[in-house]
C-alpha cells in the first residue's frame, strides 16, 4: 500500500534553499565590510613590525641586556620584556600577594615588587591558548596579542563607520595600527586584549545589547585597572537609557550591576590575601611609584621638557618627547569629538581615561602606550581622512607604519621602559 507524503513529512526544500542563499548573501556582506580592514590592518602592521625587527637587529642592543628584561639570543624576546616578564610568570605560577618591605628604604620604592600588581585576564589567556596549543607561554601570549588586535580592529572599524561610512571605519582601524604605543599591539602585553573588549563593550552599548556590554566590562575589569574609565561609561550610558525608557530597564540595571565586578573582585580578592583592602594600591605606589597625583608629575614632565631639563622623574628623553606630543595630540582631537555630538559612552570613557592617565605619577614615556586604550580619538582623524581616496589614504598609512617602527616600536621598547 502506497503511502502518500503530508505536508508535514515533505521537507520544505524551498526554504531551506532560500535560507542558504540569505546566509551566503550575509557572509559576502559581511567578507566585503570585514576583509579590506583586516588585510589593511594587518599589512600596516606587518610593515611597522619588519621595521622594527630590522632596527632592533640593527643596533644589537637586545644582546646586551639582562634576559628577563629583553635581551637574549633573539630580538623577538624584548617582545616580552618588562610586563610580559611578569605575565608569564603569573601563568606558569600564579599570584603571591604581600606587602613587603624593602629594608632600610625611605625613597620612594619601599616595597618589593610582585606580580598582584598585574591583573589576571591576559595571563589566564595565555595559559589557555598554551595548554590549548601546545604553545610555550612566550609564544601563546603574542598569539592572543595578535588575535586580539585584529578582533579591535574590527570592533574600531564598527564604531566609527558609523560617524562617517566604511571609508571612515577603514582609516580608524588604519590609525589603530599606526597610532603612538602601538609597538604593544603585537607584544606580550595586554593592551590589545583589553582594547578589544573596550571598544566592543562600547559597540554594544550604542546597539542597545546592555548585557553584552556588562559581560564585556567585566571581564576588562579583569584586564585593566583603567577599566574603571569604561565602568562609568557604561553606567552613565546606562542611566540615560533609564532616564528616556518606560519598559525594558532591567538589562540597562543588569548591565550597571555586572560590569564593576571583575575589577573590583580583582582588588578585593588581593587586599583580602594582602591583609590590607588597599593593598593593590599600597604595592602599585611602593613598588613601582605609580599612583594618583592629579597631574602634578605630568605638569612637572612638560615644565621641565619645555625648558630642556631632564630632572623629573624616570626620564626617558626619546619616549618622553613622544609622549608629550601623544597627549598633546589627544588634547586637540577631544573637542573635534565632542563636536561630532557622540553618543555618551564614548565622549565618558575617552575623557575619563585620558584623566586617569594623565593624573597619575609613572614612568611618562609609557604615556603612548597608556593612551593606546582611547580609541575613539580616531574618530575625528578617521572622518577627515575618509575624503581621500583609497590609494592616497593607503599610501599616507603605509608611510605612517614605516615610521611607527621606529617610533612606536623601537624608542617605545629600546630607549624607553614599556
Amino acid at each position: 500500500m502506497n503511502r502518500t507524503t503530508t505536508p508535514i513529512d515533505r521537507p520544505d526544500v524551498g526554504s531551506f534553499v532560500r535560507a542558504e542563499v540569505v546566509r551566503g548573501a550575509n557572509l559576502r556582506r559581511a567578507a566585503r565590510h570585514y576583509v579590506p580592514v583586516l588585510a589593511m590592518y594587518g599589512a600596516l602592521k606587518l610593515i611597522g613590525f619588519s621595521v622594527f625587527m630590522y632596527l632592533l637587529d640593527s643596533a644589537g642592543d637586545f644582546r646586551k641586556k639582562d634576559p628577563r628584561f629583553g635581551g637574549g639570543a633573539h630580538a623577538w624576546d624584548v617582545l616580552a620584556s618588562w610586563d610580559g616578564w611578569w605575565y608569564q610568570q603569573i601563568a606558569a605560577h600564579g599570584y603571591d600577594p604581600a606587602l613587603v618591605r624593602v629594608p632600610g628604604a625611605t625613597g620612594l620604592i619601599t616595597l618589593e615588587g610582585n606580580s598582584a600588581a598585574f591583573f589576571p585576564l591576559y595571563p589566564a589567556m595565555m595559559r589557555l591558548v598554551s595548554n590549548g596549543t601546545g604553545l610555550g607561554l612566550y609564544g601563546s601570549g603574542l598569539l592572543v596579542s595578535v588575535l586580539a588586535s585584529f578582533v579591535a580592529a574590527l570592533g574600531i572599524y564598527a564604531v566609527t563607520a558609523r560617524f562617517g561610512g566604511r571609508r571612515a571605519g577603514l582609516a580608524a582601524a588604519g590609525l589603530w595600527a599606526v597610532w603612538p604605543g602601538s609597538g604593544t599591539e603585537w607584544s606580550g602585553y595586554s593592551e590589545s586584549l583589553y582594547i578589544a573588549l573596550a571598544v566592543w563593550t562600547c559597540h554594544a552599548v550604542m546597539s542597545d545589547r546592555w548585557l553584552t556590554a556588562g559581560v564585556l566590562t567585566f571581564a576588562a575589569g579583569l584586564g585593566r585597572p583603567t577599566a574603571v574609565a569604561l565602568i562609568a561609561a557604561l553606567t552613565v550610558a546606562a542611566l540615560r537609557a533609564l532616564h528616556h525608557r518606560q519598559e525594558d530597564v532591567a538589562r540597562p540595571i543588569a548591565a550597571i550591576l555586572i560590569a564593576p565586578l571583575g575589577l573590583f573582585g580583582y582588588l578585593l580578592w588581593v587586599g583580602d590575601r594582602m591583609g590590607d583592602l588597599g593593598g593593590y594600591f599600597k604595592l602599585q605606589k611602593g613598588a613601582w611609584a605609580h599612583t594618583f597625583d592629579f597631574g602634578k608629575q605630568t605638569l612637572d614632565v612638560f615644565t621641565s621638557l619645555a625648558v630642556g631639563r631632564s630632572d623629573y622623574l624616570f626620564p626617558c628623553p626619546v619616549e618622553d618627547l613622544i609622549g608629550a606630543m601623544t597627549v598633546l595630540l589627544g588634547l586637540l582631537l577631544i573637542p573635534l569629538l565632542i563636536r561630532l555630538r557622540p553618543p555618551a559612552v564614548l565622549t565618558v570613557y575617552t575623557v575619563l581615561t585620558f584623566a586617569l592617565v594623565l593624573g597619575s605619577q609613572q614612568i611618562f614615556g609609557n604615556v603612548s602606550r597608556y593612551l593606546l586604550p582611547a580609541f575613539p580619538l580616531f574618530i575625528p582623524l578617521a572622518v577627515r581622512l575618509r575624503t581621500l581616496g583609497l590609494p592616497l589614504l593607503c599610501a599616507l598609512l603605509g608611510i605612517t607604519a614605516v615610521a611607527s617602527g621606529s617610533y612606536a616600536g623601537y624608542v617605545l621598547f629600546e630607549l624607553g621602559v614599556p
